[in-house]
Order: structure tokens, then sequence, then C-alpha cells
């Protein structure tokens, strides 16, 4: 066995990872193209046809709609403005509960606030970090107007048996699909299970145009209201006279010509991109898939998993480390990682201290939900002890680098004795 770096040995791994390379000349003669047109933005918030933005952002969403297979494609700036136009547009009021994971980005719990709603947390799943359906069911009350799960990591969640437990109880499900374009559940694309789902165009996902976001739906009311929300809540005489203006209180969610320029040149790639991920995650799970205490990710029957992030789950009772030591150890021969992913959204302090819009703590105001410790109980234990997460979306990996990621891991794991003695002494 070859010294650990950490203890003084050579690292597997001997310089930084390359960025991947996610811009390329099409990008770049897309942008250009804009520029020259002069028409950088498309949108006008009075009645008319730019009042549904520019020729890029129409045909983003007509590509979009068809990639996907769904009626309506209503893009935004961003995902998180995604997330909060769907509660609005589902009709979300003051006091109105929304049960969502713990385990994900601030946004997906951030949304319901906008409108007045209550988050309410229901655990993950164990093997997929999902919102788990049973934890669901037992925090429905009266007062439950939507189910929003998060294809986390690019794993979808148990979405069409979600889908039947809102249909069932006549409330809405939303899908923060933000890590997971082209994900599946039994042949069904994840985000398209639900009456809207939300795509994100970030930076650091698999496809992106810097910034923006995409809302699905096969819902034409649903999609008329995304798209007024959108863009300052004007045109809304339609629904005037059909006597619902509920939050049609409009922002500028609009996505500029040059984002959707970009998306559409990444969009036509997706396959490409997304393949690449998946191949990496596949070469780390076969060649670590066999250590003890250490479970590569799981892929639900059925289901297509993307890997935004690719997301071990440590046993330190097994390995015989601590996971923060072995941690130490495998960033030291050269391997990218983190641990534990973001702490439960409950001890962020709007829940704490059950303080969101104005002096006196609305909405909280409105509900005796209370947000503490234990809450999650798996949730907590996956970020305090288990997770271990790669991200392949952020590197250029070739299959000999794959190979030294995969040896890395084996070396960390095999001088795991060496290393717990190190740690004690």
């Amino acid at each position: 066995m070859s010294k650990l770096a950490l203890l003084g040995g050579k690292p597997v791994i001997g310089k930084r990872l390359p960025a991947y390379p996610s811009m390329g000349k099409a990008e770049e003669d897309a942008v250009r193209e804009v520029v020259r047109s002069g028409v950088l933005s498309g949108f006008y918030g009075s009645p008319g046809p730019e009042f549904l933005g520019g020729p890029k952002v129409r045909a983003l969403e007509a590509a979009w709609a068809k990639r996907y297979g769904v009626k309506h494609a209503v893009t935004m700036n961003s995902a998180t403005s995604g997330l909060v136009a769907a509660m609005g547009a589902i009709g979300l009021g003051p006091g109105d509960e929304v049960i969502l994971p713990p385990w994900t980005m601030s946004a997906t719990a951030m949304a319901p606030l906008a409108y007045g709603g209550i988050p309410v947390f229901a655990d993950v799943e164990d093997r997929t970090f999902c919102i788990d359906p049973d934890s669901v069911v037992a925090n429905i009350t009266d007062r439950t107007r939507a189910i929003l799960a998060v294809n986390l990591f690019g794993h979808p969640a148990a979405l069409k048996r979600l889908r039947d437990i809102a249909d069932a109880r006549g409330l809405y499900l939303v899908e923060d699909s933000a890590q997971a374009p082209l994900a599946q559940e039994d042949g069904q694309i994840a985000g398209t299970v639900g009456h809207i789902g939300v795509f994100s165009l970030n930076f650091h996902k698999h496809i992106h145009a810097g910034e923006g976001g995409v809302c699905v739906t096969d819902d034409a009311r649903l999609a008329d209201r995304l798209r007024m929300i959108r863009n300052h809540g004007e045109n809304s005489a339609a629904e005037m006279a059909k006597g619902n203006l509920t939050n049609l209180v409009g922002f500028n969610l609009r996505m500029t010509e040059l984002s959707a320029a970009v998306a559409l040149v990444q969009l036509a790639n997706i396959d490409a991109h997304v393949a690449r991920r998946e191949k990496l995650a596949k070469a780390l799970s076969d060649g670590t898939r066999d250590l003890a205490g250490w479970t590569v990710p799981a892929e639900r029957h059925g289901c297509r998993h993307n890997y935004y992030e690719w997301v071990a789950r440590f046993d330190a009772d097994v390995v015989g480390v601590s996971r923060e030591l072995f941690s130490k150890a495998l960033a030291a021969e050269g391997f990218p990682h983190f641990t534990g992913y973001l702490a439960p959204l409950y001890r962020l302090p709007v829940f704490r201290e059950r303080k969101a819009i104005g002096r006196d703590g609305f909405p909280f105001t409105l509900s005796d939900r209370t947000y503490g410790d234990g809450l999650c109980p798996v949730t907590e234990r996956l970020h305090e002890h288990d997770a271990v997460l790669f991200e392949p979306c952020a590197f250029d990996v070739d299959e000999a680098m794959a190979d030294k990621l995969v040896t890395a891991i084996r070396k960390v794991h095999d001088n795991r004795g060496e290393l717990n003695a190190a740690g004690k002494a």
C-alpha cells in the first residue's frame, strides 16, 4: 500500500482538475447574433405579442416544450423565480401549507413564503435522498395546498406516487427539477409529472445560460398565470373576466435574449452534456461499490439518474475512521469533494426564529408549525454523518482521470487503519 498523502506520501492526483468546458464557439456565435440584432430583451409589459418576449425567448420555449414533451414552457430569469412564480400560479395564499424536503437549496423553501405560504418539512428517503412519500402523507393537513418535490442530485423523486397522493387529496404537485434535466421515472422525464416543473439554467448545472430557468406544464391556465406573474402581472384583463386575480401582482422575472440564445445551443447539446456526467458517475460507482462502509448512489428501478451530484454514504462505524478524517485524507490525495451537502433548511434563522416578512413574523403568525432539530432524522443523519459528495458537473474528467479518482478513494480506504492510528495519535 502506498503511503497516504496526508501522512507524507505522494498524492494520487497532483493537480487541480480542469473545469468542465461548458461554453464553445456555437454559444459565442449565438451571443454575437443577438448583440448585432440590437434586441437584448424583446419583452414589453403592455398587451401585444411582445408580452411573451423576443424571438430567442420564444424559440427556446418552443424547443424546450418539444424536447420535454409538454404543452407549455415558460422561461424565467432563474429557477428561483420559477419556483416563486409556480407558487403564485397555483393560487397559494397566506397560511396555506406546502410540503417539501429540508435537504435542498434554500430557494425551494423560500418560494412559498413569498405568498405567505407555510413550508412544512417532510423527511427524505435514505437511498435516493428525495422526499419520502410516507413522510409527505404524515404531514398533510386540511391546510395543505401543495407538495413541492425536489429531484435531488439528478435522481427523480417518487413522482408518480406523489402525483397520486396529490390528486387523491386535491393538491398541486410542483417539481423542483433544477438538478435533474433528462432524469426519468418509468420513461417519463422528471419535471413533467407534476402540475408544474421548474428547471435551472444556472451556471453550474448540466446545461446553463449563466442564469435562467424554465417552468413546464400541460395546463394552459397555469401557463398563462406563470407568464403574467413573470411580466409585471399586466395583461390580466382575461383573468379579471374569469374572476381570478389571485397572486397576479406581477414581477420582472423575464429572461433576456442573450440568455435564451445561449440556452438554445445548450439545449441542443443536452444529451452529450448529461451523458458525460453519467459516464463519470458510473465509473466512480463501479470502481468503489465493493468498499466496506461506502455505499455508492442508488438508482431506483425504472429511473434514470443524471448525477448533478455523485453522493456516497459513509458509515464510520464500518470503515473505522471518522468521516471528517477520511475526507481530509481524500482531499490530500487531490480528490475534490465535500461532505454533508446543506444543513436541513429548518435550521435557517427564518425558520428557527419564525420571522420572514414584516416586523411581526408573518406568515408564521398564521401557523403553529415549529422547526427544531429532530424534525427530519434521516436528513440530519445524512448531513451530519453520511454524505460524501462529488460534482460531476464541475470538472472535465477523462477515463484516465476517472481511474485516478477511483484510485484515490480506494487508497484512503485501504489505508484506513493507518489513518485511524494517526488520527488518534
